[in-house]
Order: C-alpha cells, then sequence, then structure tokens
C-alpha cells in the first residue's frame, strides 16, 4: 500500500516544524521526523487510527501523537495524509474535504 501526502499536509507539517524551531531547532527536526514516522507505519495496519470524530467518515481516520493530530484518508490501494495540525485547533472539515486527492 502507498502513502501519500497531500500538499496542505505537507505544508503543515513545515509550519510544524518552523513554529517549534523558534524555541529548538533540533527537537523540532526530531518532533517532525517523529510524525513521519508514525505516518509511514499507517499502511501496514489503516485501521489503527481512529474515525475522525467531527467528520465521521469511516475512510478518514486520525492518529494522535503529543496533542497532534494527523488525519489520513484511507483508500483500496493507498493513504493519503490530509493534514497534521495541533489538537486543539478545530479541524477545517471543508478544507480536508476539498483537497483530498481525487
Amino acid at each position: 500500500m502507498k502513502l501519500y501526502w497531500t500538499k496542505e499536509a505537507s505544508i503543515r507539517l513545515q509550519e510544524i516544524e518552523e513554529f517549534i524551531s523558534r524555541d529548538n531547532p533540533q527537537i523540532a527536526i526530531e518532533f517532525t521526523d517523529k510524525l513521519i514516522s508514525i505516518s509511514e507505519t499507517i499502511p501496514d495496519n489503516p485501521e489503527k487510527g481512529r474515525i475522525v470524530p467531527e467528520l465521521a467518515i469511516k475512510q478518514i481516520r486520525e492518529i494522535l501523537y503529543k496533542g497532534y493530530r494527523i488525519v489520513y484518508h484511507r483508500r483500496e490501494a493507498s493513504i493519503e495524509i490530509l493534514t497534521v495540525f495541533e489538537g486543539h485547533q478545530l479541524l477545517k472539515k471543508e478544507e480536508i474535504l476539498k483537497n483530498m486527492i481525487k
């Protein structure tokens, strides 16, 4: 099963790294590397994440890590990372659904 990152998810990951690097550049790199490595485990077990509560769509799931949410779309032959964001922020449902790879 292939893993893809949407443009939205890539941008959000970069923003997270830039924000954390203001205080500690090394920790920022380690943290975003961990988010990426967690994402890379999803194709091995696509059902491991919970269904995103705000959407309640079985194929759109999320994994939580240290207050961050990795939201992904489970397809038949691939996984798309839709976004990554800090959990206290609201999920932008319209943005997620609009930016899903067709």
